[in-house]
């Protein structure tokens, strides 16, 4: 990554280069993004143009994005699960990704560059001539960090919006939380309309209807009604502890595993509780959302240490469980993290 200031008109010419390679339009007033070019609107290939609908809002496609570049780990997961790296001019993720040679999509990472090791920023797409970034609300979107859809527009750039995130942050003052699908769910959703977008629908479908069976093999052999372990997911933090409320990935993921997670009743996707909220719910088993440092090892440390927590079920009868984070936010890994959690809450006795 580049990080040499830049002036105004270089800014202005990546910006206008990013907008010709783009092939979405916002779809309003009838517009369809046709440009009157067989070339341009992929006729040849009967399918575009096409449009989708993506946390609210629907955009034409007149051909499927050549240069994308996506934020975080699960995102990048997605493109590659699908075969999309052709398509790609980058990703963007953090040191820590995971075990990526346990996944059949690893070869990707190798061809794709890796373009940063911190969060998207509007240079680094301009940088990369995207034609659409693929991020989500707190995924990289943020009007804080003033990446958002709205703003890329302004550059000439598309937006894709991870389905899990559409309920989390603000797009001009256009509220996002709506829509609340679990987390698997979205996770479907985003396969088939990337699907649609790049012409890969029996590709995608393929892959729902893996996922989908893994799933429900586990939910098979999970434990039954009445016997369901009580799980804590463990993010970080000593004063408060960062956890997953019903609307963040982990909630999915445990429940559709055969745990009862203590925080289902929480209206959140990624937030803090008290440890005294912990100590009263009394869990049976803690999951740590291992991401780099602290270590998952040094979490562990903490939580067997920290006095608070010495009568607490996990604690008292050494039930941690480690998961990786790209297999708790949404990615195709979601499917392969629901059984070995199940595998492993099988194996819980409670009461």
């Amino acid at each position: 990554m580049r990080t040499r200031h830049r002036s105004a008109a270089l800014l202005t010419a990546l910006a206008l280069a990013a907008l010709t390679g783009c092939g979405a339009q916002v779809a309003e007033g009838g517009k369809d993004g046709k440009d009157g070019s067989a070339e341009a609107s992929g006729a040849g290939s009967g399918h575009y143009p096409v449009t989708v609908e993506n946390c609210g809002t629907k955009t034409t496609y007149d051909k499927a994005p050549r240069r994308v570049v996506t934020n975080d780990i699960g995102i990048a997961d997605i493109m590659f699960a699908l075969g999309l790296e052709d398509h790609m001019a980058g990703y963007v993720t953090p040191e820590y990704r995971g075990d990526i040679d346990a996944v059949a999509w690893k070869d990707a990472y190798a061809k794709v560059p890796w373009l940063s090791k911190k969060a998207i920023t509007k240079e680094i797409a301009l940088d990369a001539r995207a034609d659409l970034v693929f991020a989500g609300w707190n995924y990289g979107f943020g009007e804080d960090s003033g990446v958002t859809p709205a703003s890329l527009e302004k550059l000439g750039i598309g937006s894709y919006v991870l389905t899990e995130s559409c309920r989390n942050g603000t797009d001009g003052g256009r509220d996002r939380a709506r829509g609340v699908m679990p987390p698997l769910d979205a996770l479907y959703t985003d396969l088939r309309t990337l699907g649609k977008i790049f012409d890969v629908e029996d590709r995608a479908e393929a892959l729902v209807t893996k996922y989908r069976k893994q799933v429900a093999d586990a939910q098979a052999k999970a434990p039954a009604e009445g016997e369901r372990p009580s799980v804590f997911l463990y993010d970080g933090g000593q004063d408060k502890p960062l956890t997953s409320g019903r609307f963040a990935g982990p909630h999915d993921i445990i429940t559709k595993a055969g745990g009862d997670h203590v925080m289902k009743d929480l209206k959140d996707s990624w937030t803090t509780v008290g440890w005294e909220t912990v100590v009263e719910r009394d869990p049976d088993v803690i999951v740590i959302n291992d991401y780099g440092t602290p270590t998952a090892e040094q979490k562990k440390s903490f939580l067997k240490s920290y006095a608070p927590l010495k009568n607490v079920s996990a604690i008292k009868n050494d039930r941690i469980y480690v998961m990786d984070y790209a297999d708790l936010v949404e990615s195709p890994r979601n499917p392969a993290a629901v059984t070995a959690l199940s595998g492993y809450l099988r194996g819980v006795r409670t009461g």
